[in-house]
């Protein structure tokens, strides 16, 4: 039986201490590992931005380890919204 996909899109805000710690590279890996197309950048207010598109259940699963972090970083909150999938993107990446 084959998986069947949704493909989605997730706009993501991580708050905490995520900046200066590899959470960049912590994304791109998980990003990329997942098959995810996209971007990870840091934001002047000392967040992190992520838009990830993708199976539906790859999105859930980095959700879930953008909660969690890379070590030494500590996770506050994780807002993220639905968005539309622009189909843009070809690989993931840091901006």
């Amino acid at each position: 039986m084959s998986e069947q996909l949704s493909v989605g899109a997730i706009h993501v805000i991580v708050h905490g201490f995520v900046q200066g710690v590899g959470f960049r590279y912590f994304v791109l890996q998980r990003a990329q590992s997942l098959g995810l197309k996209g971007w990870v950048r840091n934001l002047n207010d000392g967040t992190v931005e992520v838009h990830a598109e993708g199976a539906e259940s790859r999105l859930q699963q980095l959700l879930m380890v953008l909660s969690q972090g890379p070590r030494g970083s500590r996770v506050t909150r994780v807002e993220h919204l639905q968005v539309t999938s622009t189909g843009s993107f070809i690989d993931f990446r840091i901006c």
